[in-house]
This record gives C-alpha cells, sequence and structure tokens, in this order.
C-alpha cells in the first residue's frame, strides 16, 4: 500500500520489542496444492539499513556487470505531495547498490504527467518488478512493472471510456477525514538504455469505477479499491503477475453490499499476458477467473484460494477496519529448491496494520500448465515483529560469488538471500535487513 509512508503516526502502540522468528523444517501439508514443503531457517546477519526512499518492492536488473535498483516514487499526488524521488543507483554486486547513499542516486527521464482529462501518464507510479527482455543481449532493454496511485481528483470519471472514478461517497484516506483514499492500478514502461529513460507503454490491469468500495462500508483508510502492489515474473511465453485484488468482485452496491462476497474476491491473485505484447499491452493480459485465464484485464478474477485466510481463522475484507489478508507478494524462482518463492505482508487491521511476514512455495516451473500457477502452498509464518508494522518483504542477493556469476537479483536467486523489509516504528521506518535466508540442501527436489 504505497501511499502509506507516513503511516507511522497513525494508529501505531509500540507493544512489544522482542522479535519473533520461525524457524522452520516444515512438515508436508496435507492438502493437495500445499504438498511441497521445504526446510528453510532465518539466520541473524549484520544490520543493513538502505539509504534512500523505499515504498514498494525492490525493482532491478544486472545491465551488463553493473547491478542496478530502481526504488521511489514519481508524480502527481493530491494528498501526500509530488514524487521525485524514483531513482537508481549501481553497484558491482547487490550490496554495493543497496548501500548507496542517497545522494548517489540517478533520476531518470520519465513521462511528466498529463494533464487531467486528458490520455497519458495520471497519478504517482511506483516501480515494482523490472522485466529483462531476454532477446537483447545487451541487457539494457527493460520493462518496468509500476503501481500506480489516482484519485477523483487526478483521474476523474470519463464515461465515454468508463475509466476514472466518481467523487461520490468517496472513502476516507490516511491522512484524515477530508482525505481521499486513492485507487491503484497496474502498469508498464520501458527502456532502452538500462533504466536511464523510459516512455510508459500502458496499463496491464485495472479495476473500474462500479467496483470500487464506497462509504458506509469503507472504512479502513486505505483504498477505494483497484490492483497494486505486484511482483511479475517470466514463465514460458508469459509474464505473469502476482498482485493485491482490493475491488469488489462484481458491481459495488451499498443496498447489496455482502462483506463475506468482498472477501471472496481478495486478496492475492495473480494475470498474465504475453512478453511480445508488452510494447503495447493496453487490453492485452488475462486474469485467473477460478479455472483459467480467461478474465479480461479489466474485469473480475479470481484469487489464489491458498493464499487467502479464511473467515473463520480471521480472513476478512481489504475495506475492513479489522483487515484479515495477505499482500504485497514477492515472487523469486529458487535455483536451489527449484521452486517458486513468495513472501507476503499479512493486514491485521486498519490503515495496512500488521506485524508479519509469511513465505509460500510453488514447485512448478511452468506457471501457465493446468492449475499450476494456483499450486502455492499455505502461507507460513517467517518473521514477526509485533507493535511493528512490515512491509514490502522481499529476498534479495549477497555479494558472494554464486550471486555475481550467476547475476542473480529479487526474481532469481540460489540457496542463500538476505530478508529485506520496510520495517515502520512509531519514530521514524527503515527498508532494512536483519536476517538471512538458508534454504536446507536436504529440501532440494
Amino acid at each position: 500500500m504505497n501511499t502509506l509512508h507516513c503511516l507511522c503516526r497513525y494508529h501505531m502502540i509500540l507493544l512489544l520489542t522482542t522479535v519473533g522468528i520461525v524457524a522452520c523444517s516444515e512438515k508436508k501439508e496435507t492438502t493437495q496444492n500445499s504438498a511441497y514443503a521445504p526446510e528453510y531457517r532465518l539466520i541473524p546477519a549484520q544490520k543493513v539499513l538502505f539509504n534512500s526512499f523505499v515504498d514498494c518492492n525492490m525493482a532491478e536488473a544486472w545491465v551488463g556487470d553493473t547491478f542496478r535498483i530502481f526504488p521511489g516514487k514519481y508524480g502527481e499526488d493530491p494528498v501526500w505531495g509530488n514524487a521525485r524521488d524514483l531513482k537508481y543507483a549501481d553497484g558491482r554486486n547487490a550490496e554495493e547498490a543497496f548501500a548507496r547513499k542517497a545522494g548517489e542516486f540517478t533520476e531518470p527521464r520519465i513521462p511528466a504527467n498529463a494533464p487531467v482529462g486528458t490520455p497519458g501518464l495520471h497519478g504517482a507510479v511506483w516501480f515494482e518488478t523490472v522485466y529483462q527482455d531476454s532477446r537483447d543481449s545487451t541487457g539494457r532493454t527493460l520493462y518496468g512493472v509500476y503501481h500506480n496511485e489516482n484519485y477523483p481528483a487526478t483521474l476523474p470519471y470519463n464515461a465515454g471510456t468508463g475509466e476514472g472514478y466518481k467523487n461520490e461517497r468517496w472513502p476516507q484516506g490516511l491522512t484524515g477525514p477530508t482525505s481521499p483514499a486513492a485507487v491503484c492500478r497496474i502498469g508498464i514502461m520501458k527502456s532502452t538504455n538500462g533504466g536511464r529513460s523510459w516512455t510508459n507503454r500502458g496499463l496491464f490491469i485495472e479495476d473500474l469505477q462500479p467496483r470500487m468500495i464506497l462509504k458506509p462500508q469503507n472504512t479502513s483508510n486505505t483504498f477505494a479499491g483497484g490492483v497494486g502492489d505486484p511482483s511479475a515474473v517470466a514463465s514460458g511465453e508469459y509474464l505473469y503477475l502476482f498482485y493485491g485484488e482490493y475491488g469488489y468482485p462484481g458491481q459495488y452496491d451499498q443496498t447489496s453490499y455482502d462483506p463475506e462476497k468482498e472477501w471472496s474476491g481478495q486478496c492475492i491473485s495473480v494475470a498474465r499476458i504475453r512478453l511480445s505484447d508488452l510494447d503495447n499491452p493496453a487490453g492485452k493480459a488475462q486474469r485467473w477467473d477460478g479455472r483459467g485465464f480467461s478474465a479480461p484485464w479489466n474485469g473480475v478474477g479470481a484469487p489464489i484460494a491458498s493464499l487467502q485466510i479464511p473467515r473463520g481463522a480471521g480472513g476478512g475484507a481489504a475495506s475492513s477496519p479489522t483487515g484479515g489478508f495477505h499482500w504485497g507478494p514477492s515472487v523469486s524462482w529458487n535455483t536451489h529448491l527449484n521452486a517458486w518463492v513468495m513472501l507476503m505482508g499479512k493486514v491485521t487491521g486498519p490503515s495496512w496494520a500488521g506485524s508479519s511476514v509469511h513465505i509460500s512455495f510453488n514447485p512448478n516451473k511452468d506457471l501457465g500448465e493446468a492449475m499450476q500457477s494456483q499450486a502455492w502452498t499455505k502461507p507460513k509464518l517467517l518473521l514477526n515483529k509485533p507493535g511493528y508494522f512490515l512491509w514490502y518483504p522481499s529476498l534479495q542477493p549477497m555479494n558472494t560469488p554464486d550471486d555475481v556469476a550467476n547475476k542473480h537479483t529479487c526474481l532469481r536467486l540460489g540457496q542463500r538471500a538476505r530478508l529485506f523489509v520496510k520495517n515502520i516504528k512509531p519514530e521514524r521506518s527503515e527498508y532494512m535487513s536483519e536476517y538471512i535466508i538458508d534454504f536446507n540442501p536436504s529440501s532440494t527436489r
């Protein structure tokens, strides 16, 4: 939830300072899509603090022999203020890039926001994943998958196109009763020079006005609806997008609103688009609908069932201040396990409150075969810090010979990786790492 970077002054009660760590040697699950259970453990490591602004998944790529990262936010935001924080920094390895000082980051050329009511880029963007075109041997052709936030003021409703939002019964945002909630969408930008400049290619997926959840039901002080906080990975001929679904699974109606129905359509979902369509993505993606990738890019899909929190176990709707869902997936292929690994946060209260990080696995490399995009294990607790807010967990490469030789990124990793997370406390927030995760050799397939 990217507009939440100032949340540290909201709803924060420091309950405990002890850290709960789950060092796991998991027993195999009995459910069909949870049969795979590798061993893993967290190892305390020297604390690493990131020196620049992060409020999203860390997007990165190797450009030749340079490891390049793209944190930050860019664009118009009437609630938090316009931003020019989306920048990049380089290193000979991941650790060197992550250690760069704020003044060592460079601002890329990004398209300016278009005037309200005209075609173009609207609202603010955060790069969440960088897909590197394998056809370019130089490594300079990049596709940035971005989280995009708008409001009725920046993207007013257009009856002709159906896009945009009506400022009617609009829910409250994060800075008080007069602030509006945001709506998130997901789009794609392209760079042909390694990320020094970008062109906007269009939207990947979005939810339209009829699916916004309004007053009086929406009281979470977060989103009015939409899709966001994504992580994208390539498998076969497709780019698979794992994302948070925050809209109503159908047309929202104040008189017939059902919180259980809202919950049934949330929260971590998956869509895909052909790699050959990334230059012109609008209208090309398809969402998972429960049986296949058949729902349209702006239609109603179905979440990954194994990642949902059951109602009886505290699961709830995203518009509720009591929370009850996993969010913010970060997906990587692990060459040691020969499996996909997903990290995610967990919302337990208003304004995206949640103190834990969870982990899930999928041993099926081909995400397009049958139900394999859905075959994720039930999330297990990886890290807990009661009294804190933990957002945007991800696994990151280090400076080991294996990481450098194989040019590992957050999308492709080996036996060991750094666990990074945004750690929000009452007095400040930090993007940091205090642990290394080790995947035990006995768990390989």
